[in-house]
């Protein structure tokens, strides 16, 4: 690729960018009182010199505050995979909020049995608890297995992501041992103390790891997808349950992101047996929203403990988890949003989405790859498309990714700006993929010249 050719059009849709969104650039601005003068500092993590500013948002339409309307294929990085503000979701909050109220009364609804059973018939885990985030939930799953298993370390993939959990933190270095993610921020301890590694689709790695007898639970995404999109081989699923349970090790999915892959995530799709189960963002249809479900077996021994404080220090983390506010929106979302037909479609638009990127790359010859998690598409710059998270890590590229955010975004495209993500909700359309795909052809076009 010529990259003096790339930075010339990089500095064209940056200037155009600072052009369009005016009020946007004087709101950041402005922002003299935010850390990073943003919410939460992520969100400078976008191609450009700042974010754009939502001003409304439905279905899978956001529009800005200088007036520009977007296809919204980032969908708050999964968090509104239901697209924004459903209707059986708003009327479900304004119910429980409006009428009924007591969102935060500390006393259980019926509803929380409701989710509870409906999250057994998707993923097989037969007891549950609910938090506000997936990483409240992979926390609290975290301090159950070393409960139960009396061991001190939690193993994770390198370069996965677990939220801001910080046993996960950790990464396989040059040498292949275990080290500190680059950029960690505070960390209270040495990562290694509490963590060990081994690369996604290396049960090589995995059964050294595992032979050291001091893992509590194996911390995984059945396909890594904060990296880019990394899919498991034929048999290295099968492979990680079998080494967990020969080393008496917990295995605990999080599907807060690969619940794209069908209505029980990959754990129904790929007919995995977990001890525990995380989840979070997209369950809630926009309310904050995380759950963690266990085994029968494994709530038994839990319960069985005396020892074990479950009631008051043993909390998930605070008297908003579990809220009838986002029980509603649980219950709202699971029953008549993120449905089996709403799955089907989402996923058919993926699959159009996925041949659309590949004629482009196809017809240019270029050693990229794209992969495809049901509703969830994504384009690599590498081909074969890489199999760990380390892989996947070194195939990123900045410049290339900020030129394609922000040609998209000019012309009315958002992408999850942390890689190329793009999700499918109930309410893309066609169309909406068609576009893209005509829009990522002229991006390509741009680049050879």
């Amino acid at each position: 690729m010529d990259r003096a050719r790339l930075r010339h059009l990089l500095a064209r849709e940056s200037a155009e960018a600072e052009a369009r969104n005016p009020r946007s650039q004087a709101a950041y601005a402005r922002a003299d009182h935010l850390f990073g003068r943003v919410p939460m500092t992520w969100m400078n993590k976008t191609a450009g010199a700042f974010p754009r500013y939502l001003a409304t948002a439905r279905g899978a339409r956001v529009t800005d505050i200088d007036g520009h309307e977007y296809v919204d294929f980032c969908l708050g990085d999964t968090g509104a995979m239901t697209g924004h503000s459903p209707a059986a979701v708003t009327a479900a909050v304004q119910h429980r909020f409006a009428e009924l109220g007591g969102a935060t009364a500390m006393l259980p609804t019926e509803d929380a049995e409701w989710v509870g059973a409906e999250l057994t018939c998707r993923f097989g885990l037969t007891r549950w608890s609910f938090s506000l985030t997936a990483t409240d939930a992979n926390r609290w799953a975290i301090r159950l297995a070393r409960a139960v298993t009396g061991r001190p370390k939690i193993l994770v993939n390198s370069y996965c992501y677990h939220g801001s959990v910080d046993e996960s933190l950790i990464v396989t270095g040059p040498d292949g041992a275990g080290t500190a993610r680059p950029g960690n921020v505070g960390a209270p301890y040495d990562v290694t103390l509490t963590s060990r590694v081994a690369e996604f689709n290396d049960l090589d790695q995995l059964e050294r790891e595992l032979a050291h007898g001091d893992v509590a639970a194996v911390l995984m995404e059945p396909a890594l997808t904060n990296i880019g999109i990394v899919l498991p081989e034929p048999g290295y699923l099968d492979g990680v349950r079998e080494l967990t349970r020969r080393h008496g090790t917990l295995l605990i999915n999080d599907e807060t992101h690969t619940f794209s892959a069908g209505p029980g995530g990959c754990t129904a799709a790929w007919g995995l047996e977990p001890d525990v189960l995380t989840i979070g963002k997209a369950i809630g249809g926009g309310i904050p929203a995380g759950a963690y479900g266990l085994s029968a077996e494994l709530a038994d021994r839990l319960l069985g403990r005396d020892d074990l404080d479950l009631v008051d220090m043993g909390g998930v983390g605070g008297t908003l988890a579990g809220n009838a506010l986002s029980v509603a929106a649980m219950r709202a979302t699971l029953e008549h949003v993120l449905t089996d037909g709403a799955f089907a479609h989402m996923h058919q638009l993926a699959e159009r989405f996925e041949a659309g990127v590949g004629a482009g790359i196809e017809k240019h010859a270029l050693p990229w790859s794209v992969s495809r998690l049901g509703a969830r598409t994504e384009y690599r710059f590498s081909s074969p498309a890489p199999r760990t998270g380390t892989e996947a890590a070194a195939a990123g590229d900045t410049e290339l990714e900020d030129f394609l955010h922000l040609y998209l975004a000019n012309r009315g495209i958002l992408l999850t700006p942390f890689h190329n993500m793009a999700l499918m909700c109930p309410d893309t359309t066609e169309q909406d993929v068609d576009r893209h795909t005509e829009l990522f052809a002229a991006a390509l076009a741009a680049l050879a010249g």
